[in-house]
């Protein structure tokens, strides 16, 4: 989106240079990755980063509403559903589609919202990878607000993460986090903030008070940073899980897992907007479009394109059962925008925000593909794909 700075970086990029970045983000910590990190950023000019942020507005505004956790409640399941929930989220994450308008104009359409926490110390720190090998102009920051510094990016973490607890009493809660696809921000996190991962299965519960041991001790915890994903707990079977989740405890969720839930695929119908792609809940169609070609069918509540149909067919659909768990969404088309070493890659941006007074937007995440769907297995063997960064004119 900045032509000089694309042109001027695809000329001067060595695989040297790249070999060494993949160096900087990984085995320091003795760290393989499951997922591949693009050779490139993205350079977005200030109009894009003006249309990303009137829909961040947008879903603050629709997210502020007194009653908009009430109207969400239908979206969480009785089986998942845990008490003491915030009145807010403490994270936001807004998944869009970069597009592009006959005029040659760029802009982002809504994929899909989040009420989780995402890679926010991996983000940083693959931005300062970038910045560092490639050498990449002053003028650049990956920050939605440019007086926003990489310290005070932290200390903003810090404070919703951490309140005025003691890092010691917060823990990052997930499935055995080591095994993780995500597992390299987990250990940003511990070098950042200082928080400690935990299986869900070594959590001691003991009335409302939940323990986790360190070095043999018994430590209290008081918050706990959620990095759980419901779906993926209910399949493993394998786990011995004392800890009832659906029992009050003194620990306060980061973000509650409600949210997961409520800010979700789920949320798109009940958006109107020019960013947003139509989106109906199935079974409160009395028929279906005759253009499903032009239709994408998602499971409400699976996780990382699971269940996903792009190619959808009246068989398909006769074939769903729990028709309230899906929804139907107007395909938008992914503008092959990035100039590479053969074809032009196309990307997903997701905005990572945080809720401290106010929803506030921090830093994206990108990802890059070059095949029909964003997900690995059409990126196979491909180059100038995978995780990357964004970088705005400051």
């Amino acid at each position: 989106m900045i032509p000089k700075l694309r042109e001027a970086y695809n000329q001067s990029f060595q695989q040297e240079n790249y070999d060494r970045f993949l160096a900087d983000i990984h085995p320091k910590h003795n760290i393989s990755l499951d997922f591949r990190i693009a050779e490139t950023p993205i350079f977005a000019n200030n109009d894009f980063k003006n249309e990303f942020l009137k829909l961040f507005e947008e879903v603050k505004a629709m997210v502020s509403q007194e009653d908009f956790a009430q109207k969400m409640e239908g979206a969480v399941p009785e089986k998942f559903r845990v008490p003491n929930e915030n009145k807010h989220p403490h994270f936001i994450a807004i998944d869009v589609a970069v597009c592009q308008k006959e005029n040659g104009a760029f802009y982002p359409q809504l994929i899909e919202l989040q009420g989780v926490a995402s890679l926010y110390c991996y983000q940083r720190h693959l931005s300062l990878a970038y910045q560092k090998h490639f050498s990449l102009p002053k003028i650049l920051t990956p920050f939605l607000h440019s007086s926003l510094s990489h310290e005070a990016y932290v200390e903003k973490l810090k404070k919703v993460i951490f309140a005025d607890n003691d890092p010691e009493n917060v823990i990052l809660l997930d499935i055995k986090p080591k095994y993780q696809k995500t597992r390299v921000d987990f250990l940003y996190t511990i070098r950042d903030l200082g928080i400690k991962p935990v299986c869900v299965s070594e959590v001691i519960q003991e009335g409302a008070q939940i323990f986790y041991k360190s070095q043999g001790k018994k430590i209290p915890v008081n918050r706990i940073y959620n990095r759980l994903i419901f779906d993926e707990l209910e399949r493993r079977t394998d786990l011995q899980i004392s800890f009832d989740w659906k029992q009050p405890t003194n620990a306060e969720w980061v973000a509650h897992p409600n949210w997961f839930f409520k800010l979700s695929k789920y949320t798109m119908p009940f958006m109107e907007s020019e960013y947003v792609p139509k989106t109906y809940f199935l079974n409160e169609l009395e028929k279906y479009p005759k253009d499903l070609e032009n239709y994408v069918l998602k499971p409400l509540f699976s996780f990382a394109g699971a269940g996903v149909h792009y190619d959808v067919t009246d068989d398909i659909l006769a074939g769903i059962k729990d028709t309230k768990n899906y929804i139907l969404q107007k395909k938008v088309s992914y503008a092959p925008f990035i100039p590479t070493k053969d074809v032009p890659a196309k990307a997903e941006i997701r905005m990572l925000c945080v809720w401290d007074d106010e929803l506030t937007p921090l830093i994206t995440l990108a990802r890059l593909s070059k095949g029909k769907i964003l997900g690995v297995d059409f990126n196979k063997d491909k180059t100038w794909v995978g995780s990357s960064a964004v970088f705005f004119e400051s």
